[in-house]
């Protein structure tokens, strides 16, 4: 016998009993029961059509809902969730969701109880819900299998979007559909493929809504779109902060503590403490040192919590203070005494003294930093942040009492930072974007070779800068003309497909598993993710300029404001990861993560760069005012996320260069690694430009005694060169040549080709790089080259007889003498241009080297 339970009343008694919430959202939800088979009809009684709508209801203990017709199901305990298929998720004015209701299957007959759609009453009684947010999204499981719907309920298109959720400890998502997945710890980003990431107004992402299988069956937690709550309610702001008390305060000063706010539904990020209505003071912890009051006066102070969205707390209960009458005391403290470093990192000093003494008591203790003030402190420990690595610093402490007497200075110490790798040595390698074309060397190549897990830094050359509007560019062609002569050659060029819009296969990936040409980041910044996945500890950075970009430094440059514009849009292009959309890729945030720091390549500030270079008598006071704003933001960036990011630069050895453009031991305050130019100090190009008409070794570690030259280059006079401005040697590294500079038409001249006449430069490995290979394909393609190791210079060459070629480059010997002598010099590490020339063999010994 069949049985019918109407679970609730019919659409016209709903709407004569609540006609409120029908203007509100339009929606009314009827359930019938036949044996063990439910069905929902849903009705819009509105006058606009509905996009986006689910059900959610309870069922009695140990009942279960499955196979799911129209639509999906995730169960949570007693608690069920709904959500239609595509083809019904937008119901007309006047519609309902027949012939295509969805249906399911109860493990055992029962009425659902507590029943809801879209927040309002499935009957249509109760108040109306407030109107829907402008984006939501919608979560369904079954089993490990989860996907989410976003809708878009407002009136105009949405163009980007992402949703970021959380998963207990040990569950993964994987296998993303219609979407690509980030997970980093428990937290997961999912971003949409480039064919949903807009969304039509009042439209949603159903057929393609994104979805990915779990390890484990789990409900997502903390969902949030768009850095708004998913389900479009909204944010809940922290409880107040309690025990507002002041710990000391003296003729100018209060020392203000409390107890920390409990956190809404953001995490608490500031305390904004408020002198009556005015704000003293913005602090991160739990206490804060009001300033700059006036003796004998009586104020009143609250203190409010902030969230990650700025949303502010209740304020907390008020505490009057009155400050202290000097004329009461007028007798110091003693001197702060075994003032003394207790630990240091790259960025910071940690710092130990003895208390001082004083007749009414000691209020606070002032750190300075040379003669800045870097913090006051109430304990006798301080930790001083924010410095540079490899930077020595001159701290002392000066005690102040109650009544603001101030103690004579403690007895300096002087501590010098740590650099960026610890006890180690820096491994910096240079790919090279253009390298997956003629070189097929791919970020996968890295992996294969060993060489990302000898590395410790990875810088990736080259990102432009726009001709007209004086910002990071990242281009789409590949430049203007192949003459290297051309003055306009990097005008607008370079090559995004090859960055992030070229799809890789299994057999260019890192980990193995092709794109699929949806992913909003594909190419090698797709692939330096992975990389980075496998090599956690390994640094990438963007590298700016290059030979062909460096044209419009000068210009960047040239003012306060420019260099600001230029700097801000550098971070947010590449640090950030806000890439601009190309071929269906990039978009807000799409390369966030990837890069830790920049790499300046200006070559050359004040000097001859790149034919067209633009050039200036100020370029050496702005490149150094270039680097300073680039510190600058930097560091206020990782004030806000707790990174420290990296910046570096390719720097000259000719010294004539660094006298024009590089004030060293200013620029030294701010660069955390000069990579000093270790090789091209002689060569022949490709249009027999520069030196085609005698040989000379490229990359000497010394000053070889038959160099005809007026000047002599090598490695060891361009590193005295910042040694003796004063640059900490902890700073340097030096350039190694994974390639090798090569003449044709050599005559012996009893020296075996070593500074001897030439006629231009040898066949390269590329057709357009004539004079250069690349030192794996060298040693295979150049028969008959018999090697040579000058003792006294330190430099590797090769000739293949009288009158043939005549090559020079870093083999396993030279870099091994070279890794030996940066150590005895106590240098940061080595450099290398650039990673394709070699297949192993050269960073093997860079690593055995530096060990």
């Amino acid at each position: 016998m069949r049985r019918t339970a109407v679970f609730l009343v019919t659409l016209l008694l709903m709407s004569a009993l609540a006609v409120p919430a029908r203007a509100a959202t339009g929606l009314t939800a009827v359930f019938t029961l036949t044996g063990t088979q439910g069905k929902f009809v849903v009705t819009n009684s509105g006058s606009t059509a509905v996009t986006g709508w689910s059900i959610q209801f309870d069922l009695p203990a140990g009942v279960t809902a499955s196979n799911p017709q129209n639509a999906t199901i995730s169960q949570s305990g007693t608690k069920v969730r709904l959500t239609p298929a595509y083809y019904i998720n937008t119901i007309r004015a006047g519609g309902t969701t027949e012939p295509y209701s969805p249906s399911f299957t109860l493990s055992a007959a029962a009425q659902p109880a507590n029943c809801t759609i879209n927040g309002a009453n499935c009957d249509g009684t109760g108040d109306p819900p407030p109107p829907p947010a402008p984006l939501t999204a919608t979560f369904t499981g079954s089993g490990t299998q989860g996907k989410f719907v976003v809708n878009n309920n407002s009136d105009t298109a949405l163009n980007g979007w992402s949703i970021v959720f959380e998963l207990p400890a040990g569950v993964t998502a994987s296998n993303a559909q219609n979407g690509t997945l980030n997970q980093s710890g428990r937290q997961v980003t999912l971003t949409p493929a480039f064919y949903n990431t807009t969304i039509a107004a009042h439209g949603s992402t159903e057929p393609y809504s994104p979805s990915f299988t779990l390890s484990a069956a789990a409900e997502p937690a903390s969902c949030r779109v768009n850095d708004v709550r998913c389900d479009g309610s909204a944010d809940t702001p922290p409880g107040a902060p309690s025990n507002l008390r002041a710990t000391a305060k003296t003729t100018k000063t209060a020392m203000l503590a409390w107890d920390a706010a409990t956190p809404g539904s953001l995490p608490v990020t500031t305390y904004e403490v408020y002198n009556g209505s005015a704000l003293a003071a913005t602090v991160t912890g739990t206490s804060a040192t009001i300033t700059g009051l006036t003796p004998k006066t009586t104020y009143t102070f609250t203190v409010k919590a902030k969230d990650r969205k700025g949303n502010p707390s209740p304020a907390s209960g008020a505490l009057t203070v009155t400050t202290n009458d000097p004329a009461d005391d007028t007798q110091p403290p003693t001197v702060p005494a075994g003032l003394r470093s207790t630990a240091k990192d790259a960025t910071s000093v940690s710092l130990a003294w003895t208390a001082s003494t004083d007749n009414k008591g000691v209020a606070a203790y002032d750190v300075y930093t040379g003669n800045d003030l870097a913090t006051t402190v109430t304990s006798t420990t301080a930790k001083v942040t924010g410095l540079s690595p490899s930077t020595e610093y001159t701290f002392m402490v000066r005690a102040r009492d109650l009544y603001d007497n101030v103690s004579a200075a403690s007895d300096p110490v002087k501590v010098s930072t740590a650099d960026i790798v610890g006890n180690g040595y820096a491994r910096v390698g240079y790919f090279v974007q253009w390298g997956i074309y003629g070189r097929q060397y791919f970020v996968r190549n890295l992996e294969t070779t060993g060489a990302a897990a000898k590395l410790t830094h990875l810088n990736y050359a080259f990102a432009n800068i726009d001709p007209v509007n004086l910002t990071c560019l990242n281009g789409v062609t590949k430049g203007t003309t192949s003459n290297p002569q051309d003055p306009s050659q990097g005008d607008g060029a370079g090559d995004a497909d090859a960055d992030y819009g070229r799809p890789m296969s299994a057999a260019q990936s890192v980990d193995g598993v092709g794109d699929t040409g949806w992913e909003n980041l594909r190419g090698n910044y797709n692939q330096l993710r992975k990389l980075k996945a496998k090599h956690p500890d390994l640094k990438v950075l963007i590298s700016i300029g290059g030979w062909t970009y460096s044209k419009y430094f000068s210009d960047v440059a040239a003012t306060d404001a420019s260099r600001k514009k230029f700097v801000s849009s550098c971070i947010d292009m590449y640090i950030k990861g806000n890439l601009p959309v190309y071929n269906s890729a990039g978009g807000p945030g799409s390369a966030a993560g990837i890069f830790d720091g920049i790499d300046l390549d200006w070559e050359w500030p004040g000097a001859e760069g790149h034919a067209g270079n633009h050039v200036s008598p100020n370029d050496k006071a702005n490149n150094t005012a270039l680097i300073a704003e680039f510190r600058r933001q930097l560091d206020a960036l990782g004030a806000t996320t707790g990174k420290y990011y990296l910046l570096s630069a390719f720097t000259p050895a000719d010294p004539a260069k660094i006298a024009s453009g590089w004030d060293l031991p200013q620029v030294a305050k701010y660069l955390d690694v000069f990579n000093i130019q270790g090789y091209d100090f002689h060569g022949s190009g490709s249009d027999n430009s520069w030196e085609p008409n005698r040989t000379g070794h490229q990359g000497n570690l010394y000053t070889d005694v038959d160099d005809p030259y007026s000047f002599h280059f090598s490695v060891e006079n361009a590193v005295n060169a910042y040694l003796q401005a004063g640059v900490n040697p902890r700073k340097l590294t030096i350039g190694l040549a994974f390639y090798g500079r090569g003449w044709q038409g050599v005559t012996d001249g009893g020296k075996g080709g070593e500074w001897q006449q030439a006629n231009g430069a040898a066949p390269g490995q590329f057709q357009e790089e004539a004079g250069t290979r690349g030192y794996s394909n060298l040693v295979a393609s150049v028969p008959n080259c018999t090697v040579s190791h000058d003792e006294q210079a330190v430099a590797t060459s090769c000739y293949t007889g009288n009158g043939g070629q005549w090559w020079s480059f870093d083999d396993a010997w030279s870099i091994g003498r070279k890794a030996a002598w940066l150590r005895s010099k106590g240098l940061l590490g080595a450099m290398i241009w650039e990673m394709s020339g070699d297949t192993g063999t050269l960073m093997g010994a860079l690593d055995a080297g530096l060990k």
